[in-house]
């Protein structure tokens, strides 16, 4: 058994609860605190995250709506510039004007200084031909008379295409505008312009990298480059929104369970679409993220609390356990002083009812004596005086004895008096004096002749000493040793030592032996002889001292305080 099951035993029985009772209550207050203390952080940590999750959503479904109304409104205002001004070089100029080409080239550098992103300028006729052509390319004479954006120019007056490689081999749009002057023969004005116009704008938004903004057609031919979906005139995996007015931003999932807000919105008088993307982090990561304070400080919180629930769970259920073992002791004292006071009071009733017979005997033997002594006939007055001399030595020695137990019960009730340590000592002896004589027990005694007297309570150093005169003829073997000493330490404290060369008393018994009903003698002992003495020893004003090693013996002292008397004789 090891010491933590020998003292969880040793307070189970002192205050008859198990240890099971206060490991229990130990982690039911933990529990129930730790929850009272926490469950309340952890709904807020909750309902904050839930808070996070929605601002976060509503933060990316704006972030994707501003970039739609600013790169719609961008690339509106983008051709609409360069489509009026086409506009009104048609109004501005004759037809004969325009098929200058020094008028022409006149017009397409202007337009480059003012606007920017016009490659070249063609003139063509209302059955298709270009009659005029400056950029380049060597375009003049091509016939766009199938074509379809020239049947939608001639019928709607104004044309904008998405971006097509055409006869020019590389990525462009177009801008084509209807001559509509009353009275003058039809004819359009065609401008090339460059993709870096629509670049321009996707680029000037500073995109983050979960963000994607792009141009697409409504076949899914993307007009500009794309971060997820490809390059220019790549077809995009992506679902063509329908026609609306104003911009629209979703929620959507991908095939790898990734979330996306997705928004789009159409550009008027062009075939194109702006679509913006924001791929969404991972919701518990941006938390941890953009709330790592909030965080640092419930993760403190928490340690600190679990610290605080468990040392005081600790503390306080110690505190009980002292107490109950205090409360059990007190009542186990109360019991055992109550029982020895009946003790004592049985001996000494017992002694007295003695003492009424010894007496009778006692001058009885007196009076057979006296008669044998002075009848000078009487019939074997020898013999009968020898019997009347043993009669009165039997009772003598019985007197000594119920005199001892009178003494005994008498001083159940605390009262100083001046006490003679080596008459006490070798009175407390004379109680177990058969036992000596019967185990050949040596009883020595190292006394000066000049110890002084104490003035103390004569019972409770008696039940002091007999407890431990009683183990110590509990330890020793037959024909063991006793040796009892009494020294003066200084000048008011006078100590009595009982030394036996008994069995001795292992390290981890010493630890609890002043315990109550801690016991080495199995089933023969109580446990609460030394307990008794070590608080008799203490209301005294005293100390109780222990030596003991196994095999050699063990040592009792007692430290009392006196004042010196003269000794008593």
């Amino acid at each position: 058994m090891n010491q933590n099951q020998t003292e969880s035993k040793s307070d189970a029985l002192i205050s008859g609860v198990s240890p099971m009772r206060y490991r229990r209550l130990w982690r039911f207050s933990i529990i129930i605190t730790l929850s009272v203390s926490l469950i309340p952080l952890m709904i807020l940590a909750i309902v904050n995250y839930h808070q996070d999750q929605k601002a976060f959503h509503a933060e990316n479904r704006y972030t994707v709506s501003q970039i739609l109304t600013n790169t719609k409104r961008n690339l509106e205002s983008v051709i609409k510039e360069r489509r009026s001004a086409l506009t009104l070089i048609v109004s501005e100029q004759s037809f004969d004007e325009l098929c200058s080409e020094a008028r022409l080239t006149s017009t397409l550098r202007n337009l480059k200084k003012s606007f920017g992103g016009f490659v070249d300028l063609g003139l063509i006729n209302s059955q298709g031909n270009q009659l005029n052509y400056v950029g380049p390319y060597n375009l003049e004479g091509k016939n766009y008379k199938d074509q379809e954006w020239f049947h939608e120019v001639c019928l709607r007056g104004v044309y904008v295409s998405d971006v097509f490689m055409g006869y020019r081999n590389f990525p462009h749009f177009v801008i084509a505008v209807k001559n509509e002057k009353e009275g003058v023969a039809d004819f359009v004005l065609r401008a090339t312009l460059d993709m870096q116009l629509l670049n321009q704008e996707i680029h000037s938004l500073n995109l983050d990298r979960y963000s994607d903004a792009f141009l697409i057609n409504r076949n899914n031919v993307l007009q500009t480059p794309s971060l997820h979906y490809g390059n220019v005139l790549d077809t995009a995996d992506i679902e063509v929104p329908p026609q609306v007015r104003n911009r629209e931003v979703i929620e959507e999932s991908t095939e790898s369970g990734e979330r996306i807000t997705f928004g789009y919105a159409h550009i008027n008088e062009a075939p194109v679409i702006v679509i913006a993307t924001k791929r969404l982090q991972n919701p518990f990561r941006y938390w941890l993220s953009h709330r790592s304070s909030l965080l640092w400080f419930l993760v403190i919180s928490v340690i600190l609390i679990v610290i605080f629930v468990f040392y005081r769970a600790t503390w306080m259920v110690n505190r009980l356990r002292t107490s109950d073992m205090k409360r059990a002791k007190a009542l186990h004292n109360i019991e055992y002083t109550s029982k020895m006071a009946t003790i004592g009071r049985m001996a000494a009733s017992v002694a007295h009812e003695i003492n009424n017979p010894l007496a009778i005997i006692n001058e009885k033997a007196g009076l057979l004596k006296d008669i044998a002594g002075f009848a000078p006939d009487f019939p074997i007055k020898d013999k009968t005086l020898n019997l009347a001399d043993s009669i009165l030595n039997s009772v003598d020695r019985c007197k000594k004895v119920t005199h001892r137990l009178l003494g005994f019960g008498r001083r159940m009730e605390t009262r100083k008096e001046l006490i003679d340590l080596e008459h006490l000592m070798k009175e407390v002896v004379g109680f177990l004096g058969k036992e000596a004589e019967h185990r050949n027990i040596e009883v020595q005694y190292n006394i000066p002749k000049d110890v002084p007297t104490v003035e103390n309570d004569r019972g409770q150093l008696q039940q002091i000493f007999l407890n431990l005169v009683n183990n110590a003829f509990a330890a020793v073997p037959d024909w063991g040793k006793i040796e009892i000493s009494i020294e003066e330490y200084n000048d008011n404290t006078i100590a009595v030592t009982v030394k036996d060369n008994g069995s001795g008393i292992s390290k981890d018994n010493l630890k609890h032996i002043f315990e109550p009903f801690y016991s080495t003698k199995g089933e023969f002992g109580t446990g609460l002889g030394l307990s008794i003495t070590h608080d008799l020893v203490s209301k005294l004003g005293g100390k109780i001292a222990v030596d003991s090693k196994l095999g050699e013996g063990t040592s009792f002292s007692i430290t009392l305080p006196f004042e010196k008397t003269d000794i008593l004789g």
